[in-house]
């Protein structure tokens, strides 16, 4: 996140260059080029401490040292929920079955021959600031694959089916607990679903690349769902098959677990909703401060949903918008931004940035009573105030 205006990022990253449809990782000399446009920012600490990572083992992102707008493979977030599979790729098929006129298995090969689509797409861990400490979980890639419709409409979809399941092939043990009967434990695959009408969007992709190369062991080869615009959860790893129901599918991860329990009030009275986790939501957060001479630069990253524009707050001023460096075509990654605050006081200041989408949705502020009803940890996307302490002059 270089800011001097020597020349404009937006005409070397925006103007006509990167979009969600088409992006083109940037060379190593621009990449060089940009990181020298930076040399004379000084880095300013943040004051608080809110940087300190949950598991110093476990790759977060690092806010205070984004410096690359498409995440390189080895920083990326790696969860699992069962044990890495291991996969025969000489016998390797993904199979397309259920509800549908043409049962169908296609191999590696076969789904790199279909026509493909890159896509930006800014990945969140639906958990990610939902603990302290954990406040990486997020990164940008470039997916490459083939649309998901494209191979849907060759299956026929039938006009029983009601939702899609996808399933991994990493398995584990569950155990299920009737209400009455005894107790029973049984191996299931990771799955997750989407409806007839989610299937058919466009840019969900069967994808095999990320970042113009194969998609690495631990990140889903040698296929994967991508359903931008989704948290992390729903974009299933190591796919082995895709069935078209009749009913609903309810596996753990989608009925039992990644369950957001939020209390609604209707006519007086307390109502719990259970609802499970899906589209992202609006989110952002001041990443880094520099210093050029006496003017402060507030870097930072909005993401989640189309974003119109960042506002930003030192202390209890009004929101002021935020100049979108980097991303701004993009519709499915995050923007990077900045704001330029001139001779501000010596002491500490707080600082607040809040996204607002194309819809109109503002980033809620950490009471919103939408947020503070909200019992579980996922979905977290509240303001983020970061602290620094300044020097004038």
């Amino acid at each position: 996140m270089s800011g001097s205006r020597k020349i404009s990022r937006r005409d070397i990253l925006i103007h006509g260059g990167i979009t969600a449809a088409g992006l083109a990782i940037l060379p190593s000399h621009v990449l060089a080029q940009l990181a020298r446009l930076g040399q004379d920012e000084t880095p300013v600490a943040w004051s608080d401490d809110l940087s300190r990572p949950l598991n110093p083992d476990f790759p977060l992102l690092q806010w205070d040292e984004l410096d690359s707008w498409i995440t390189p493979a080895n920083q990326t977030l790696k969860t699992d929920h069962y044990p890495d599979p291991e996969i025969d790729m000489s016998t390797y098929k993904l199979e397309i079955t259920g509800a549908v006129r043409n049962s169908l298995s296609y191999t590696l090969d076969d789904i790199k021959a279909m026509p493909k689509k890159d896509i930006a797409f800014t990945l969140e861990c639906s958990g990610n600031r939902g603990i302290r400490g954990f406040r990486g979980g997020v990164y940008n890639a470039k997916w490459t694959g083939t649309p998901l419709a494209d191979i849907l409409q060759k299956a026929g979809m039938l006009d029983s089916g009601i939702e899609v399941v996808f399933f991994g092939h990493d398995e584990g043990e569950e155990v299920m607990r009737p209400l009455r009967g005894k107790e029973v434990t049984v191996k299931q695959n990771f799955a997750r679903s989407l409806t007839i009408d989610q299937s058919k969007d466009p840019d969900v992709l069967i994808a095999y690349n990320v970042n113009d190369q194969p998609l690495p062991p631990g990140h889903g080869y040698p296929l994967r769902l991508i359903v931008p615009g989704w948290y992390g959860i729903s974009q299933v790893k190591w796919l082995k098959r895709i069935e078209v129901r009749t009913s609903r599918y309810m596996g753990r991860f989608i009925s039992r677990d990644y369950v957001t329990l939020r209390e609604e009030i209707h006519n007086g009275e307390t109502v719990w909703r259970q609802v499970s986790v899906g589209k992202g939501r609006i989110n952002s957060t001041p990443a880094r401060v520099t210093r050029v001479g006496p003017t402060y630069r507030i870097y930072g990253a909005a993401w989640g949903v189309p974003i119109k524009e960042v506002q930003v707050r030192i202390d209890d001023g009004a929101w002021q918008t935020a100049e979108i460096i980097q991303g701004r075509d993009a519709k499915y990654a995050w923007k990077f931004w900045r704001l330029d605050w001139d001779r501000p006081s010596s002491g500490e200041h707080t600082i607040t940035s809040r996204a607002i989408s194309a819809s109109g949705t503002v980033q809620p502020a950490p009471d919103d009573p939408f947020l503070k009803r909200k019992h579980t940890y996922w979905e977290a996307n509240g303001q983020v105030t970061r602290k620094i302490q300044t020097v004038s002059g």
